[in-house]
C-alpha cells in the first residue's frame, strides 16, 4: 500500500516557502489546496499531516491549517425544511 499524498500539487509546501505570506493569501491556498484533495482522502487526516510536515510556529498557514482542523469538528446547521421541523 503506498502512502497518499496529501499535497499534490505542493501548495502547502510552496506556501510555507513564500516570504512575508499573510493569512488571506494563507486562506485562499488552502482552499485551492483543500478542493484539490482526491475525495479518498479524509481532510483532517490529511491537514494533520501537512501541520507534521511543515507545521511553524507564528507561521500564518499553521493558524490556517488549525483552523481548518477545529472548522471540521464544528457542527453544521442543516439548512432547507429539514431545519424547520
Amino acid at each position: 500500500m503506498t502512502t497518499p499524498n496529501y499535497d499534490p500539487k505542493g501548495l502547502i509546501r510552496e506556501a510555507y516557502r513564500i516570504e512575508g505570506i499573510d493569512e488571506a493569501d494563507c486562506r485562499t491556498i488552502f482552499l485551492d489546496w483543500a478542493l484539490g484533495l482526491p475525495l479518498e482522502i479524509d481532510n483532517a487526516t490529511a491537514i494533520r499531516e501537512m501541520l507534521a510536515q511543515h507545521g511553524t510556529d507564528g507561521h500564518p498557514m499553521t493558524a490556517v491549517l488549525q483552523e481548518g482542523l477545529m472548522t471540521l469538528g464544528a457542527p453544521r446547521r442543516r439548512g432547507g425544511w429539514r431545519s424547520r421541523h
